[in-house]
């Protein structure tokens, strides 16, 4: 069997994984697409992706249009995306937090057509946020899966899974979890592809949910929800949006980077301090007590509670 001739189309740091697994194991990947340059930094100057500047430590092709639809706002940036993928005639395309549609006429066009890496055990979270939404849920596990791309919405066969526990991870460290999880994945799929050993499963129309793009609004929270909601949050919410509460004596809601659920009950209002120590700031919610270990005041630096508490004149 000829080598696999490759297309890869992802953007940021997750996809950077599985495109520098996929070049490792000696894949052939003559093009990348990736999103356009954005402002970013202090500076705001334009920056690229970490998928394309894996691809030009590594000398390769990138086009980088801003629609791939042929009928749609950018027509003549996806008609030249057309003619690049038709002239190099790929096998297969792996696409990863992409952050583009693909029409129908770029799922048919490669010869195995295009896969997906999906940081869900679908088709539980389909859609933007499926890492920030299992956590938020209170997912006990959640995983990857290779995907064989159709037109809806995470919809297609799926190829192959692997599963991750949740345990007490913050969106962050699962992320990065999974993206291992997915560089690994699609290897062993690529290795397979062609060979008759992979079976597609249609997934279930039973369990499907969505994972709604995250909303900065998401993270202004209260302390009248529940103590585990409250910790859930915090965990699926960081790095971003990031959670922001209120403590007493203090201008301005405080972002919370990591806390505890004390399992513990008292007879307060909810959003009142009951006791602070070198461990953290105990704050009682609906029902119960969570902890706060780490915190950060608008505008200042992260802390650990115990720094923060020594200056705060609340």
């Amino acid at each position: 069997m000829k080598p696999l001739k490759i297309v890869f189309a992802g953007t940021p740091e997750f996809a950077r994984l599985a495109y520098k697994a996929i070049l490792d194991a000696g894949f052939d990947v003559p093009l990348v697409m990736t999103q356009p340059d954005r402002p970013a930094g202090r500076g705001m100057k334009l920056q690229a992706s970490p998928v394309k500047q894996e691809a030009l430590v590594q000398g390769v092709e990138v086009i980088q249009p801003l629609s791939l639809r042929l009928d749609g706002k950018y027509p003549e940036e996806a008609a030249q995306a057309k003619k690049v993928l038709e002239s190099l005639q790929p096998d297969v395309m792996v696409v990863a937090a992409y952050g583009l549609i693909l029409p129908q006429w770029v799922l048919d066009l490669p010869k195995y057509g295009c896969l997906n890496i999906h940081a869900s055990l679908l088709p539980r979270w389909r859609g933007a946020a499926p890492i920030q939404r299992a956590i938020e849920a209170g997912d006990e596990q959640t995983g990857i899966g290779i995907m064989q791309m159709a037109i809806g919405l995470d919809t297609g066969d799926v190829l192959l899974e692997k599963t991750q526990k949740i345990d007490m991870q913050t969106a962050a460290q699962l992320h990065d979890q999974l993206a291992q999880l997915g560089a690994q994945g699609i290897v062993d799929v690529l290795k397979q592809l062609g060979t008759g050993k992979l079976t597609p499963i249609p997934q279930s129309e039973e369990g499907v949910t969505y994972a709604a793009k995250l909303e900065k609004s998401e993270g202004k929270l209260s302390w009248d929800l529940p103590v585990l909601t409250l910790w859930r949050k915090i965990r699926a919410f960081n790095p971003v949006p990031g959670v922001v509460l209120p403590l007493p004596g203090l201008d301005e809601p405080v972002k919370v980077w990591q806390a505890q659920v004390l399992h513990q009950t008292v007879n307060v209002a909810p959003g009142t301090v009951v006791a602070m120590s070198a461990e953290g700031i105990d704050v009682a919610a609906a029902d119960g007590v969570l902890r706060i270990q780490e915190l950060q005041k608008a505008g200042g630096k992260r802390q650990i509670a115990r720094d923060f508490i020594n200056g705060w004149k609340g």
